[in-house]
């Protein structure tokens, strides 16, 4: 398994006792439910698991 990025996360305490609560009710590290949720809205907008569509030019084609 590749290694995974680390990164300095800063949040805002409420929203980390909220994110902190809901990984216990599943059993996930806070870490995990984090990554969780970021995957699953990346997947909703369509930004995760295939490349991005290629962009239109604002330019006519002669």
């Amino acid at each position: 398994m590749p290694e995974k990025k680390k990164f300095l996360l800063r949040i805002d305490p409420a929203l980390y006792d909220a994110l902190e609560r809901w990984a216990a009710d599943e059993f996930r590290s806070v870490n995990a439910q984090i990554e969780f949720v970021l995957k699953e809205a990346l997947k909703k907008a369509g930004r995760f698991g295939k490349a991005a569509p290629p962009r239109e030019s604002s330019e006519e084609n002669p």
